[in-house]
């Protein structure tokens, strides 16, 4: 009987190398669950994922740019007619404001 002892010992190694790999296993399905459960949370919340975050500020920062550079546009027009001799647009506050037949 003198592989008895090491026969125990083997089958301990065994049994922990067994319950390391099982723990493993629950470990990941925990973070599965986990994961699934916090991104349902996260929907029903209606909170935007990053990256459409960035992109719908993306989209902002160029129309906010391309207004700009078009109120620019627009002033030199106006510029352009009140030096050729044309009606003055009316002004409120520094933004052109022009009048059409609907508003009056």
């Amino acid at each position: 009987m003198t592989n008895g002892p090491n026969r125990i010992l083997d089958d301990f190694a065994k049994l922990m190398t067994d319950a390391a790999g099982a723990a493993q296993g629950v470990r990941s399905e925990v973070e599965t669950a986990f994961r699934s459960q916090a991104e349902r949370v996260l929907n029903s919340m209606d909170v935007v994922q990053r990256e459409e975050f960035e992109a719908v500020r993306d989209m902002a920062v160029k129309a906010r740019d391309e207004n700009d550079a078009l109120l620019q546009r627009v002033d030199a027009l106006e510029k352009r007619l009140e030096a050729a001799g044309g009606t003055p647009k009316a002004k409120t506050g520094g933004k052109t404001t022009a009048t059409t037949a609907k508003s009056k």
